[in-house]
């Protein structure tokens, strides 16, 4: 325990029973208010240069343990499986963002205190550890954070957390377990808490979208035991390396990567049978008790991301599909199902435009790079879909955002996945139903209006496709049956659908 001793401000914190006061006072029904009042105070305490060390740490881990709860409460409404409106996510994000940031600036002041040699310096010794892993805990918030947003992070954040690592690794106190949170069970260290942030943010931060980005980052918390950080590269386990003395995002690392006196490369040991073992105990259909996801989620949903930190993690890493080309190409880009069917001669009557012109960076056989300006919070995100149409055609092809960071100019550079390089919008209806359900099909071929494949593709508006119903559909003055075969992917906005086309048939029912 931490001894606390009484100073002389007038501070209200100045004293633990004045702290503990103020906080039975906090509004418990409120958890945002309460976050955001519980905010407030960790600033106003972190910019009190006149408190003893040991009570500005003291009173910062009443704080950051009081505000838990609600700031708990608070995640997992923001990583809902449900949408929220843009006034919802505005205030979660602006609250928890703001929680995150601010106590990893406290934590970080205190260390700079410390090592400073501050009043009250050799009474916190013993809580280093804890110190250091709530540090880095708090980093892990505002990177989630900053993901969420696929905002660019700034060289403070990754500074902070290269200087708590380094504390830790000069005293000898890495692998000192402590309990991450007062009445909490989870007991960790620093340098789990380090290298799990790291694997997470370079394995997920630009490539999962908000919720699956959120499911990730508490994977790999729950597989953390498995993670090691070394001086050496590892053929058999680096992943990923991180430079101390530039600190900045990982990169991956391999044999070719020239190695440098402060990096440290973070690996990977006996993960992969452990993720088998999580992925069988999903098949009851229960996520084990022990896997904190913070709320409850479908289970295709966690299985999903655990297959993707399994592919990300795996050894060997595994190869881009094809090569890229750097290549000058203006691409006018239209964002979401709906604004793609704006495209589209279906009749619908939306309005139509010629989207929005972004400029191409490179292009490989399945996909392309491009530069798109700011878009507002919740435009677009991993998973969302793209119409394209270079500025030279006159055709609308069809893509999925598989890719997002943003650049200090706060420009999106946005990978896509390329499904077609031609949609046609189509008229979908149910057996003896007039009622049209817009599609985009997806053709194979741009040469020609139809072809000949028993299977085809199409992006349906979202949670309309069903596994058990025929539709019908003209095409190129052709009439086809659809019957359904796999729902292959599911947006914000559609689902991605695989029929097989057989000859029309006036007799066609539906079945269940």
């Amino acid at each position: 325990m931490l001894r606390l001793f009484g100073g002389k401000s007038d501070h209200p914190m100045a004293d633990i029973q004045s702290a503990q006061a103020l906080l039975d006072e906090i509004p418990k029904h409120d958890a945002l208010k309460a976050l955001q009042e519980m905010t407030a105070w960790i600033g106003s305490v972190r910019e009190q240069a006149g408190f003893r060390l040991d009570h500005q740490l003291a009173v910062l881990c009443l704080l950051d343990e009081t505000a838990r709860p609600f700031e708990r409460r608070l995640t997992s409404d923001y990583f809902s499986a449900h949408s929220l409106s843009t006034f919802q996510e505005n205030r979660l994000w602006n609250a928890l963002s703001g929680f995150f940031e601010q106590l990893l600036q406290a934590y970080h002041t205190v260390l700079v205190r410390y090592r400073n040699g501050d009043k009250g310096s050799s009474a916190i010794k013993l809580g280093l550890p804890l110190l250091a892993v709530r540090g880095i805990s708090a980093a892990t918030g505002k990177l989630k954070y900053a993901a969420a947003r696929y905002a660019l992070v700034e060289q403070a954040s990754w500074a902070y957390l290269a200087e708590f690592y380094v504390h830790a690794e000069t005293h000898e106190y890495l692998g000192e377990r402590v309990q991450l949170q007062g009445g909490s069970d989870v007991h960790t260290s620093v340098r789990s808490e380090f290298s799990a942030v790291l694997i997470w943010y370079a394995s997920s931060a630009a490539t999962l979208n908000r919720l699956d980005a959120h499911l990730a980052e508490r994977l790999v918390a729950h597989l953390a035991g498995d993670f090691s950080v070394a001086r050496q590269y590892e053929p058999d386990s680096s992943c990923f390396g991180f430079d101390l003395l530039r600190p900045a995002p990982p990169m991956r690392v391999s044999t070719q990567t020239v190695p440098r006196p402060a990096m440290r490369f973070i690996g990977v040991h006996n993960l992969q049978p452990h993720i088998e073992v999580l992925l069988n105990a999903l098949q009851s259909g229960i996520v084990p008790e022990e896997v904190d996801l913070g709320g409850v989620y479908g289970i295709d949903a966690v299985r999903g991301v655990l297959k993707h930190l399994a592919e990300s993690l795996a050894f060997p890493p595994p190869k881009r599909r094809s090569v890229r080309r750097n290549i000058s190409l203006s691409m006018n880009v239209a964002n979401g199902f709906y604004k793609v069917m704006e495209q589209t001669n279906i009749g619908l009557s939306l309005g139509r435009d010629n989207g929005t012109s972004c400029e191409v960076e490179d292009i490989s056989m399945g996909g392309f790079r491009c530069i798109l300006p700011s878009p507002r919070p919740g435009e677009m995100a991993i998973g969302s879909l793209m119409g394209i149409r270079p500025d030279n055609l006159d055709r609308w092809g069809v893509g999925i955002v598989r890719r997002i960071s943003r650049d200090p100019m706060s420009n999106l550079h946005v990978g896509v996945e390329v499904l077609t390089n031609k949609v046609t919008g189509v008229g979908l209806r149910r057996y003896m139903e007039d009622d049209v359900q817009p599609a985009l099909w997806l053709h194979n071929s741009v040469e020609d209006e139809d072809d000949d494949s028993s299977e085809v593709s199409l992006l349906m508006s979202h949670d309309t496709y069903s596994g058990n119903r025929k539709l019908r559909v003209t095409l190129a003055n052709r009439d086809y049956v659809l019957e359904p075969m796999a729902l292959m992917e599911k947006g914000e906005d559609y689902d991605l659908v695989r029929f097989r086309r057989i000859a029309s048939d006036p007799a066609v029912h539906d079945f269940h």
